[in-house]
């Protein structure tokens, strides 16, 4: 089981030789994308495998917390993705697709950071469901009072979908670590192993099928990737401080990754549905490539400073 502890301990290096190798050898990626769903219930299951019942209560009995997250991921972060998209695009469809980044929830992947920071993985598991919950309520509203453009939310599928990736999962793992706790807590390392492949495999699906885009953009491509790192330090900056609200660290952790991941697999589907032009997307990907390259580095600086302090 020790042996598993490597991939979540390098993952910063397997995330960048994985994003190498979805742009070298895309029909890796493109064989891995018609499972994009299956691998984020995967991940959502693993990690809701690593607590139970009780930590979910103590969570409900704080609900501030989730009034918070929800705020900050479509309120500032909302209006970030919007003024960025000016800032870096001026107008035109890579700057609505900015504003559409802004308005998007959590990532479905939040919790795994927050478990490889050793923060709580069961607050960061709620405000990820809730948050996208809401997604299909809140984000076609949110950006139209943006960027004047009607979204078309194809809700009844997204509903199945979100039920299906997040909360069937998040209901079966917490049910089976509070129904036999012993021989569930026996395979810890399994969960965080499991959910950093899935989260790699996630990168791979993201990146193949996009690699011919990406590269189409040549020297620009810096800059739409600079425009996503802006929006993605944004989110890091209003976590932080959110955090400072917090008097535990495992808090601070779960608000840090909650506010600055986004979800890419909801802007595809809204893209799509909406018969908006394709590029509307590209910022949305770049996204997705850009924090989840930062998100490990988060977590390893997390950790150097956490163990600093220790005694």
């Amino acid at each position: 089981m020790r042996r598993l502890k490597i991939l979540e301990e390098n993952l910063l290096w397997f995330v960048l030789s994985t994003s190498v190798l979805g742009l070298v050898f895309p029909p890796l990626g493109e064989a891995l994308f018609p499972a994009v769903g299956s691998m984020l219930a995967a991940l959502m299951f693993f990690i809701s495998l690593t607590f139970d019942a009780s930590a979910v209560k103590r969570v409900l009995k704080r609900p501030g917390w989730q009034v918070l997250a929800t705020f900050l991921v479509y309120g500032p972060m909302a209006l970030a993705g919007a003024l960025i998209g000016r800032l870096f695009f001026g107008s035109g469809n890579l700057a609505i697709g900015q504003a559409l980044v802004g308005a998007l929830p959590t990532d479905v992947s939040a919790p795994l950071l927050v478990l490889l920071g050793r923060g709580n993985v069961a607050l960061a598991a709620v405000l990820n469901a809730v948050n996208t919950a809401l997604a299909p309520f809140v984000v076609a509203p949110l950006f139209l009072l943006l960027t004047g453009v009607r979204l078309e939310v194809p809700l009844a599928e997204l509903m199945m979908e979100l039920a299906l990736i997040i909360l069937a999962p998040l209901v079966a793992g917490v049910f089976l670590r509070s129904r036999f706790p012993e021989k569930v807590m026996s395979f810890d390392p399994l969960y965080s192993f499991g959910s950093s492949l899935a989260y790699l495999l996630l990168l791979l699906a993201v990146v193949g099928p996009n690699a011919e885009t990406i590269l189409e953009y040549g020297a620009y491509g810096v800059v739409i990737f600079a425009a996503q790192l802006a929006l993605n330090l944004v989110g890091y900056a209003l976590g932080g401080a959110a955090g400072l609200l917090a008097s535990e660290r495992q808090t601070r952790v779960a608000l840090l990754f909650t506010v600055s991941k986004k979800e890419f697999s909801i802007a595809a589907a809204m893209v799509a549905a909406s018969g908006l032009p394709e590029e509307v997307l590209i910022p949305a990907v770049f996204y997705a490539v850009a924090q989840m390259t930062t998100s490990p580095l988060a977590v390893r600086l997390l950790n150097r400073r956490s163990a600093g302090r220790e005694p």
